[in-house]
């Protein structure tokens, strides 16, 4: 079991939990999608978008369980805490690394 997570990675966990909207936006490529419960959001704007109203809504500070690396995917284990029934959850992301940057990010239950 590991938690050492990529550079980018990373900083993506750290800029959410901070909720610091310029930082999360610095983590994906500008073509970036982010699926999570069903929907895709796809660029920039479309993903601080759906962070802005995950955080409104929920409050979620996740903290990392443990890293898996697949041949194009990075897979993160984390429980996430917040404002919502069952808190906290164990969610999977799924990483795809574009260079230093996220080129998408599936989240998974």
């Amino acid at each position: 079991m590991s938690t050492q997570l990529p550079k980018p990675l990373a900083a993506y966990i750290a800029a959410s939990n901070a909720r610091d909207a310029d930082a999360i936006a610095a983590c994906f490529t500008d073509d970036a999608v982010v699926r999570d419960e069903n929907q895709d959001r796809r660029g920039i704007a479309a993903i601080l978008e759906w962070k802005k109203w995950t955080e409104e809504k929920y409050q979620p500070i996740v903290e990392t369980i443990d890293v898996t690396e697949t041949t194009d995917k990075t897979i993160v284990t984390c429980k996430v805490s917040g404002t919502f029934p069952g808190s906290p959850v164990e969610l999977r992301y799924a990483f795809t690394l574009d260079g230093e940057k996220i080129a998408c990010l599936e989240i998974v239950s």
